[in-house]
């Protein structure tokens, strides 16, 4: 091994939140010194080439994505496609094999990251190559939902098992509401690529990989990887917050004159990720719940399923009363950047793992608005384990918030008199003063690579 640095291939599952989550751990590793080969879909490489911050050992390797009938020609990634053809997306990813195979035997890395590729471990076994199931969500997430203490015990995946944690799961205030169970067990259970359900797959990736690794910290999620590694009997290996780089870029000059107008920490910025795309209905709560705040904000979210744009999906005379003081965009925008700007004292997020790391070094208040799957968990652990934020409330069985529920949250973190403010603003900023202390992350990293090379030799 060249002056001890290593050769890894990364693999992710085609969702953006997923590609940048590999590409970030990417960047600190090749920080390091080392080789990363990365493979991705050919035309979503563009899309990515700004966030390859060393492009001299980091090589984007395109794919390209097999064709699937009932899949919009070229669709590559979960944003090309409505949630409920994941699933062929799913199965075109499984068609890759052979084309990442031959790539691997020529790359002869020592390893590949991996997520959702479940085939992945038993096709690089003969080539000598060690496997990571690099996870891009909690260990929490993985632990309630997706233990193998659910099969031995022969907990079946229903509404009813599934509100209540497995029964060696760390105490914690992490629970399930009914509508949430339902949804949940409808995801696992359902076909996601040929012949394989959502859980199968990943309860196989998690079997057969060589180790398992998140981006956390044991300060903060400790007791949930020390469960994991338990159950599934391998290295759990942690990567540290892997806090993305500040964006070599400034801020759009249309959101940055925007938000100068208002004063520090006073614009609300509402972003669900590139995926989350809610009904008409609960789209007009949101945005309603947001003018009834009487303070200024900024949302960038999809139209809302059943509209082309977001003018057609707002409600009746909206634009009109919050001109000037609110801005629904239905594009992308630099989150980092207006996270970071002054006048931005709240965020209302669906809890992706990514935007709520970008929040969690910032300095705005939380409001938690998680819409499936692991945002749900992190939600919990957010508002409820480490009280850094406020869940916007919705009903038990029909899972659904009013626009009354979302200024009642963002209200609780941003009312100077609010007891429930003042406390999530004091737990923020000493989880905010952790994340960026001098040297955590270096720490993190330097045994994080440390504990590859022990994989290795």
């Amino acid at each position: 091994m060249s002056e001890n640095k290593l050769h890894i291939a990364m693999y992710p599952w085609f969702a953006m939140g997923h590609l940048t989550s590999f590409l970030h751990i990417s960047n600190k590793l090749a920080q390091r010194g080392h080789k990363i080969s990365f493979f991705i879909p050919t035309k979503t490489q563009s899309k990515l080439n700004f966030f390859n911050l060393n492009p001299h050992l980091i090589s984007f390797i395109p794919i390209s994505v097999p064709h699937i009938d009932g899949l919009p020609l070229g669709a590559e990634t979960t944003s090309d496609i409505p949630f409920s053809s994941q699933h062929l997306l799913m199965t075109a990813m499984d068609e890759t094999q052979p084309a990442i195979v031959a790539s691997l035997i020529k790359l002869k890395p020592h390893f590949v990251f991996f997520d959702f590729a479940h085939w992945l471990p038993e096709a690089v076994l003969y080539l000598g190559i060690k496997t990571v199931h690099y996870c891009t969500i909690s260990p929490a997430t993985v632990g309630f939902l997706m233990s193998p203490e659910r099969e031995r015990l022969e907990m079946p995946l229903t509404e009813a098992t599934l509100m209540e944690s497995p029964p060696s799961f760390p105490s914690s205030s992490i629970t399930l509401r009914p509508h949430e169970a339902r949804v949940l067990t409808n995801i696992a259970k359902k076909e996601y690529g040929k012949g394989i359900s959502f859980t199968k797959r990943l309860l196989i990736s998690f079997k057969k990989c060589d180790a398992i690794s998140f981006k956390t910290c044991r300060e903060m999620e400790g007791i949930y990887c020390d469960y994991l590694e338990t159950q599934f009997r391998k290295p759990v290996i942690l990567a540290g917050p892997v806090i993305p780089m500040p964006p070599n870029s400034v801020l759009e000059e249309i959101w940055k004159s925007f938000l100068v107008k208002f004063k520090s920490k006073t614009v609300i910025f509402c972003a669900f990720g590139s995926e989350c795309v809610l009904e008409k209905d609960q789209f007009q709560e949101l945005v309603l719940g947001l003018e009834l705040t009487g303070l200024p904000f900024l949302a960038a979210l999809k139209p809302p399923i059943g509209t082309e744009t977001i003018k057609l999906g707002l409600p009746e005379g909206f634009e009109e009363r919050v001109e000037g003081r609110g801005v629904v965009y239905g594009g992308w925008v630099q989150q980092q950047l207006i996270l970071g700007h002054s006048s931005v004292g709240c965020f209302v997020t669906h809890c992706g793992s990514g935007s709520l790391l970008e929040s969690m070094v910032n300095k705005c208040q939380l409001v938690l608005l998680p819409h499936i799957g692991d945002q749900i968990i992190n939600a919990r652990m957010m508002g409820g384990d480490l009280k850094v934020g406020v869940e916007v409330e919705k009903g038990d069985e029909d899972g659904l918030f009013t626009r009354g529920g979302v200024c009642k949250a963002v209200k609780a973190v941003m009312d100077e008199d609010s007891e429930i403010g003042k406390e999530v603003e004091k737990n923020h900023g000493k989880l905010r003063e952790f994340l960026l202390r001098k040297g955590l992350e270096d720490s993190y990293m330097d045994g994080f690579v440390q504990k590859l090379h022990t994989l290795v030799t």
